[in-house]
C-alpha cells in the first residue's frame, strides 16, 4: 500500500470519527461541513432537525359526553413565549386539561423546541395546536386579504411544529369550522374555505380572559372570570350548547402573582362538579383525523 493511499485512508477515518463524535454530542454541523464530508464519506447521513426527528403519530382519545355536564376548553395562544412554562406547570399541578395554540416562527432555539416537544408529548392532558407560522405579522387585514398566503402560512406551521391534529385558531379573529358548519366573518371566509377543503378544523372562543396590551397583565380577576363562565353557560352564550372555549394568552401568566391568578381561576372552576375540562380535539362535531 502506497504512502499516499495510507494518508488518504487515515484522513477519511479521522473525518468519519470526528463526524460520529459530533452526532453523539448532538451538534448539528454547518452546511459547508456537511458538503465537505459528503464528498469523502458518502455513507454518513447528517442528523435530522430536532423538530422533524420527533415526528410521531398521536391518536385522539375518544370520549363519551355526559349530558349532565358542561365542558370547558381552556386554551392559551401565542406561545411559546414567557409564561408558557408557568401555564404548563399550573395545568399539570391542577390536573386539568388544556390546549396550546402555538406560533411556528417563535420556536427558534433548542430550549423552545424541547418545550414544544414536551407539550406535544403530554397529550391527552395537553394538546398542541396551530396558531399560524407568522401570526400574520400582526397585520391582519393584509394577511387575510391574501388568502393563499395565509393558507400557506398555516400549512408551514403545521409541518414545522409537527402538530398532531388539523386544528387551527386564526390570529386576531374568532372563527369556527367543523365537520358540518362554517361560521366566520367576511374578512377571513376565503382562507377558512381553503382550510375547510384541506380538512382543517378552526376553533374560536366564547369567553376571553383579556389582558392589558401595554403590560400584558390580566384584566379580569379569577372571580370575575368565573362569573363570565357561569353566565355564558346559563344564557347559552356559546358556539355549542354546554361547551365553552376560554381564550387566554401565555404571557399573561409569566409573573408569579399572575400565575397564581390562573391557578385560582382553575381551582374555582373545579369547585363546580358539573364542569369538565377537555382538550379542543374533543370539541363536538369536528372533522375526524385522517
Amino acid at each position: 500500500m502506497t504512502d499516499s493511499l495510507l494518508k488518504n485512508l487515515s484522513l477519511k477515518s479521522l473525518m468519519g470519527l470526528l463526524f460520529m463524535l459530533s452526532i453523539s454530542c448532538n451538534e448539528k454541523p454547518s452546511n459547508a461541513k456537511l458538503s465537505s464530508l459528503a464528498l469523502s464519506i458518502p455513507d454518513i447521513v447528517a442528523p435530522a432537525d430536532s423538530m422533524h426527528a420527533q415526528k410521531q403519530t398521536i391518536i385522539s382519545t375518544p370520549i363519551q359526553y355526559d349530558t349532565t355536564k358542561k365542558y370547558i376548553y381552556l386554551t392559551f395562544d401565542d406561545g411559546p413565549q414567557h409564561g408558557t412554562t408557568a401555564c404548563v406547570e399550573t395545568i399539570k399541578k391542577e390536573q386539568v386539561k388544556a390546549s396550546f395554540f402555538m406560533i411556528g416562527n417563535q420556536i427558534n432555539d433548542v430550549y423552545l423546541k424541547k418545550l414544544v416537544a414536551s407539550i406535544r408529548n403530554d397529550y391527552p392532558q395537553i394538546l398542541l395546536a396551530n396558531h399560524s407560522f407568522t401570526h400574520a405579522g400582526n397585520k391582519y387585514i393584509y394577511f387575510y386579504h391574501h388568502p393563499q398566503m395565509a393558507f400557506n402560512d398555516f400549512i408551514q406551521a403545521q409541518e414545522t411544529i409537527n402538530i398532531p391534529f388539523k386544528i387551527i385558531r386564526l390570529p386576531g379573529n374568532s372563527a369556527w369550522i367543523g365537520a358540518n358548519s362554517i361560521k366566520t366573518s367576511p374578512l377571513v371566509r376565503p382562507v377558512c374555505k381553503m382550510l375547510d377543503s384541506a380538512g382543517y378544523n378552526v376553533i374560536g372562543w366564547d369567553v376571553e380572559w383579556s389582558f392589558n396590551h401595554k403590560t400584558a397583565n390580566p384584566i379580569q380577576t379569577p372571580e370575575t372570570m368565573l362569573e363570565l363562565v357561569n353566565h355564558a353557560f346559563e344564557k347559552n352564550y356559546t358556539h355549542t350548547k354546554n361547551h365553552l372555549v376560554i381564550l387566554s394568552h401565555d404571557r399573561m401568566f409569566r409573573n408569579a402573582n399572575f400565575t397564581d391568578s390562573l391557578q385560582k381561576f382553575i381551582s374555582l372552576l373545579k369547585q363546580n362538579s358539573n364542569y369538565v375540562f377537555e382538550t379542543v380535539d374533543h370539541y363536538p362535531n369536528l372533522k375526524k383525523p385522517l
